[in-house]
């Protein structure tokens, strides 16, 4: 392509905004406190839990959509909204209006990022395709590492910078994406399934909900309870609509596909250690060592740096070798790193000793096996599904990172102490490591993806 370069900064950029409003504003959540201090904690928690509830339930509405109308049109409609969102959240003039900005916001970001893979992989040949999942898994490796300390700096001078910093680089690259971006679309064949569509988002955001709320609310209040019921009554009838409707929301022979149903799996369950990985740290480091917020990011950040650093050979790595050993040795590595935070940290600061090396090889970990993942959920699929693939998998990620979420709030919320922590600690261990296993329980090839793309 003429434009290949610019089009691949505008995908690169585009994912790069969406993943760092997932951990930059998680720096700005003190100051919100102070902005309002009217409001309870569950009040200001809607911040951060509309926005995951919102971007997990349209991830699989919007890649579907992406797949059949143009992945240029959905990439470039979610960076607007989410550019606009973005102004909105940061001129809000109360805690209400924030909230309603941050679901437009993931309203953006869930349009974005399963077309964002499937406008990437067509601009490399196949046999270069592991770089490319290795490249687009080191943009959220590089948001995870700047994010907490961008987002330190940035409240320094005011909480709306957080969401301000968005809006120069989501209009340059709308307005380059315009003039570069090819427009990529399966030819649909059958009409839209659109109670399909909205009988899984309403699914996936009561199932999300339940597992952000179920601390705060009570896991058996008659509110959780109620959603986990309509989560699991939705699920049944997605099946059940999956195998009567001639164009479903998820087509059961994409899960089918060798590898992508364990994929799956394998995201949900090492996004859980990763989520509570994030959380639990950024909780010690402040709470129990009395960090600042910007101190506490900037010591976060190596292990996200060899992360990024590590995605794209892991990508290559995958695309020889298969996802299944190399996603296993980071699941193994991710694990390790875990269980060195949970025998290593005491109350007594010793950041070079134990949150540092413990932070650099689970990160390492995470480098290897992010990019595995993502081949092991996409790559068996054919081109015209790459964003309902990315979808998918994007939403057991979002389930996987309420789920650590959720965990580390139970835990610490019962006994708040250094051992509570090894506890989350170990937790973020176990998931890793059953993340790799999923992985490495992978075998057969590509063969059905080609009954996939005659259908």
């Amino acid at each position: 392509m003429r434009h290949r370069g610019l089009s691949l900064a505008v995908i690169l950029v585009g994912v790069f905004v969406c993943s760092l409003d997932l951990f930059i504003v998680n720096i700005a959540f003190p100051n919100l406190a102070i902005e309002w201090p009217s409001s309870s904690l569950s009040d200001l928690s809607w911040v951060l839990s509309a926005y995951a509830i919102t971007f997990a339930a349209l991830l699989m509405p919007a890649g579907w959509w992406a797949d059949r109308y143009g992945r240029k049109r959905a990439f470039l409609a979610g960076l607007l909204l989410f550019t606009v969102a973005s102004a909105a959240c940061a001129l809000a003039p109360s805690l209400l209006v924030l909230v309603v900005s941050r679901i437009l916001q993931a309203a953006g970001g869930a349009l974005m990022l399963p077309s964002s893979l499937g406008l990437l992989l067509p601009l490399f040949t196949p046999a270069r395709r592991g770089a490319a999942v290795g490249l687009w898994s080191a943009m959220a490796g590089a948001a995870a590492a700047f994010g907490p300390p961008i987002g330190g700096v940035l409240v320094q001078i005011g909480w709306r910078w957080v969401f301000l910093v968005n809006l120069p680089i989501g209009v340059a690259a709308i307005l380059i994406g315009l003039r570069t971006l090819p427009e990529i679309r399966e030819k649909a064949r059958t009409a839209p399934d659109v109670l399909g569509a909205l009988v899984l988002a309403t699914t996936v955001a009561a199932t999300v909900a339940a597992i952000v709320q179920g601390e705060s609310w009570g896991w058996t209040s008659p509110r959780v309870v109620g959603l986990f019921t309509v989560g699991v009554l939705g699920v049944g009838f997605s099946g059940w609509r999956a195998r009567r409707h001639p164009a479903p929301i998820i087509e059961p022979a994409l899960l089918r596909v060798p590898g992508v149903a364990l994929g799956n799996l394998a995201t949900m369950l090492f996004f859980g250690g990763f989520g509570a990985m994030v959380l639990a740290t950024t909780l010690f480091l402040t709470g129990v060592w009395q960090h600042s917020v910007l101190r506490a990011g900037l010591e976060i950040a190596p292990g996200p740096i060899m992360a990024a650093f590590f995605a794209v050979p892991g990508g290559l790595l995958s695309a020889r070798y298969g996802p299944r050993l190399v996603g296993f040795t980071g699941g193994v590595l991710f694990a390790a790193g875990g269980v060195w935070w949970a025998l290593a940290t005491t109350a007594t600061p010793q950041y070079a000793a134990t949150v540092l090396p413990a932070g650099l090889i689970a990160g390492i970990g995470s480098g290897l096996v992010m990019p595995s993942l993502s081949a092991a959920a996409t790559l068996p699929l054919p081109p015209e599904r790459f964003a309902t693939g990315t979808a998918l998998s994007s939403m057991c990620r979002q389930v996987g990172l309420a789920l650590g979420v959720a965990v580390v709030v139970a835990v610490l919320g019962v006994r708040p102490d250094v051992g509570a922590f090894h506890t989350t600690w170990l937790f973020m261990a176990g998931c890793g490591l059953a993340g790799g296993v999923a992985l490495l329980a992978i075998r057969g090839g590509r063969g059905r993806s080609q009954h996939l793309s005659n259908t």
